[in-house]
């Protein structure tokens, strides 16, 4: 990772924050006009006024778009900022929760949930953390059994991302029926998301990024490196423990409504770096935007581009993901050659 040394100014910080809050606020907008019946402007304010009417844009607006919407805007804002978060304690700008294997250790616990307590469905973003969590210990304790190198790192993430996938399958293979619409979820997907899950994040998530951005500070002083940050009083284990639990929460609570989505943890940040710099506040702030704004954008794609058919939004973030892992990982090397 690169040192706190940047050329923004807060101004330029406060634009950028400024801008991926109006691109959230966009993409919102056109994710709930925008499908199969589009609704204008105008119906979804009447809409919101007459409550959960009998009329057709009513209908749509209450059960279909607003839970989908919220969806994504708190998916998109829980993986962006648990990517960030992950680089910054990790010290490498390859990491992001479905790559080193967080996605898929959530969405593990979530299949032994589904099978095991088919009944515990208002648990299933705390035991996505549980997941997400065990696959942070994993891949933390295979990088210092192996000399913690970039690459081993993204390496091993890949190998426990490829052992949870296989232990889902296995639990399925016995338990078809176990977790409904299972192909959605492992691509990603809001198809048949519902108010209920989405209350059911929302808490987590909302208090999660509350704490990631009060932790900005620590955070930011832990991107100088282990040494330089303890040499400034920081108990650099102590934080980065908690670090890592405000990162398993997001990718855990997210995985719980959108399934095991991919690369928003890396294209986001990705982005929003070259325009902020490496300033730890308003960085976290606009992924959080900018990463609600990418999923919902993605999602609607998802859904009209090829309509009548409808694409998981999962497939749609792989194509956009896979070319700018691909370009990192090169740049990574070049930098380390």
């Amino acid at each position: 990772m690169k040192t706190l040394q940047t050329s923004s100014t807060p101004r330029r910080e406060a634009a950028v924050v400024l801008a991926m809050g109006l691109l959230m606020l966009l993409a919102a907008v056109l994710s709930l006009c925008l499908g199969a019946v589009r609704l204008t402007p105008a119906q979804l304010v009447q809409a919101i006024i007459q409550g959960r009417s009998n009329t057709l844009a009513g209908r749509i607006f209450w059960f279909v778009r607003l839970p989908r919407t919220l969806a994504a805007l708190l998916t998109g804002a829980a993986l962006a900022v648990s990517g960030v978060v992950l680089q910054t304690v990790l010290h490498n700008p390859l990491a992001a929760p479905n790559i080193i294997g967080v996605n898929a250790g959530a969405g593990f616990a979530v299949a032994v949930a589904a099978v095991c307590f088919p009944g515990a469905s208002g648990s299933t973003p705390w035991l996505s953390f549980l997941g997400a969590m065990g696959a942070v210990g994993l891949v933390l304790l295979l990088s210092r059994l192996t000399g913690a190198s970039k690459i081993t790192l993204v390496l091993g993430g890949v190998m426990i991302s490829s052992l949870f996938n296989a232990a889902i399958d296995t639990l399925l293979t016995f338990q078809p029926d176990a977790l409904t619409g299972y192909a959605d979820f492992r691509v990603g997907s809001f198809a048949d998301i519902t108010m209920a899950r989405v209350t059911g994040a929302a808490l987590p998530i909302g208090l999660t990024l509350a704490a990631a951005v009060l932790m900005a500070s620590p955070l930011e002083i832990l991107s100088l490196g282990d040494e330089t940050a303890a040499s400034l009083g920081l108990n650099v284990r102590a934080v980065r423990t908690v670090l890592l639990l405000l990162a398993a929460v997001l990718a855990g609570a997210a995985v719980s409504l959108a399934g095991i989505i991919g690369f928003v943890g890396l294209i986001v940040p990705h982005f929003v770096r070259q325009l902020t710099g490496e300033k730890l506040l308003p960085l976290l702030l606009s992924s959080a935007l900018g990463g609600g704004a990418f999923v919902a954008a993605c999602d609607t794609l998802a859904r009209t581009a090829f309509a009548p058919y409808e694409l998981p939004v999962g497939v749609v973030l792989s194509f956009l993901g896979v070319p700018v892992f691909l370009w990192q990982l090169l740049r990574s090397r070049r930098h380390r050659g």
